[in-house]
Order: C-alpha cells, then structure tokens, then sequence
C-alpha cells in the first residue's frame, strides 16, 4: 500500500500496464470508474513493504489520473516501446515531491473479437 491506495510490483513494465488495463476495464463493467498511475525504477523492501522514490513517483502519477485511465510515466512509456502499446501525452505535471514528469496516458484496447 501506497498511502490507502494498493500497490502492486511487476516484473515488466508491459505487464504492469496490460494488468491495470484489465483491472480499470473490468471494473468499468461494474460501474467502477477506478485510475491507474504507473512508474518504474528502482524499489526497496523494508520491513516487507515496498518503498522508494519509484513508489512515491508512481503514487503521484496515479493522483493525476482520470477514473477510467491508465496514467505512466515517460519512464514506464519509453521502456515499453515496440509493445505495440499506443500512448496520448498529457504534457508536463508537476508533482509534489517528485518533480517535473511528462505523463501518458494509455490508449484504450478496442473491443475483444
């Protein structure tokens, strides 16, 4: 936990993204409009929990989210690049603590056939 918010580790940054895709689409059908922020980099575990400056990034990220979006960093965004993932930029936020970062949002799957 990030805050009250959950957090979740990932050994890829694709998979991260493709997991908070399914998790903000599913919840959609329910009538859960939930927000994503992602972030990559280095994490440490104290105490077994997960912290660092990734964490504290990612957290940020995911405050300027839009319920129903997937957010990433530029970080997460050129890691990933020939995924075939398509992004949106959302310009340069500042975020608190953390500085200046341009953000991306990802762009939604089309239906499933």
């Amino acid at each position: 936990m990030v805050g009250d918010r959950p957090l979740a580790i990932f050994d890829g940054p694709a998979r991260a993204i493709r997991c908070a895709q399914a998790i903000v689409e599913y919840a959609s059908r329910l009538g859960v409009q939930l927000r994503a922020g992602l972030h990559t980099g280095e994490c440490e575990i104290v105490d077994g929990k997960v912290s660092g400056m990734a964490t504290q990034v990612g957290a940020c990220v995911a405050n300027e989210a839009k319920p129903g979006e997937v957010l990433v960093s530029s970080t997460v965004k050129d890691l990933v690049a020939g995924s075939g993932i398509e992004f949106q930029e959302q310009g340069t936020r500042s975020l608190s603590e953390v500085g200046e970062w341009r953000l991306f949002s990802v762009e939604k799957k089309g239906p499933r056939v």
